[in-house]
């Protein structure tokens, strides 16, 4: 175990003996930190807090913070970060608000510098959140989505697997998976350039650009516009997570230009 001489640890803490911890870090509280993980210079990582394996922690970063809300009263509440993730100068994850509840980072994502993730957030795995980017409480990331610098995610928003958001973008909508986005919650099409590095066939883009104009450039209703989809018969497992995610709206899904 590499622990430098001016960090300061908790005796709850539990390193791994392949963790590294460099100069003015703080480890306050119960952490655990896997295999590989290193903390860079003053870091600040506190609470019920979980780090996976082969992270990469830079300068600055807090992780495990009490929540920004009012409601919470000290209870305890987790952070749980999975592997070969990276989190870039300064950025902050809080812990869950409720009791028992917890933020959840999956796997392979990159969070750039200043971005923020609030409490009982969930995301999944190779998402990537540029300089600057904000997420209110409770939002949920999709595989593969990339939020752009200084991107603002209303609470409880979902933001679809394989989406762009545009930099300076906001949204209190949910953003559909495959879609790129910007302005106020404003969908302009299919994210073509990143289906098409994630190896997507022509086929199936062709199939989501067709169902976009249906959803998003007729100006209907959009449970008229899932229905008229649906019509055409057994869809392609990518227009099932599009037409499934757009019927589980609760805070309704953002609209076409």
């Amino acid at each position: 175990m590499a622990i430098h001489v001016t960090a300061v640890v908790d005796s709850r803490a539990e390193i791994h003996d392949e963790a590294e911890i460099g100069p003015y870090v703080v480890i306050d509280g119960p952490v655990k930190i896997g295999r590989g993980t290193r903390v860079m210079a003053h870091a600040f990582l506190t609470g019920w807090t979980e780090i996976g394996e082969d992270n990469q922690i830079h300068a600055g970063v807090a992780l495990g913070d009490a929540p920004q809300d009012r409601a919470y009263q000290g209870q305890e509440s987790y952070l749980q970060i999975g592997n070969h993730n990276i989190f870039r100068e300064h950025v902050q994850i809080h812990r869950g608000t409720g009791p028992g509840s917890a933020t959840v980072i999956g796997n392979h994502n990159f969070l750039m510098a200043g971005s923020h993730v609030g409490h009982n957030c969930r995301l999944g795995d190779h998402i990537v959140i540029a300089n600057g980017a904000l997420l209110g409480g409770y939002v949920e990331v999709g595989d593969h989505a990339f939020i752009s610098g200084n991107c603002v995610v209303h609470q409880f928003v979902r933001v679809g697997k394989f989406s762009l958001m545009r930099g300076l973008s906001a949204t209190s909508r949910d953003v559909p998976p495959y879609s790129i986005v910007d302005w106020q919650h404003t969908v302009r099409g299919v994210n073509v350039v990143g289906l098409k590095r994630a190896g997507f066939d022509e086929r199936i883009i062709r199939e989501l650009k067709g169902a976009f104009r249906v959803l998003f450039r007729k100006g209907r209703n959009l449970s008229l516009a899932v229905k008229e989809i649906e019509a055409n018969g057994e869809l392609s497992p990518e227009l099932t997570t599009l037409v499934e995610f757009v019927k589980a709206s609760k805070r309704g899904v953002c609209c076409g230009a």
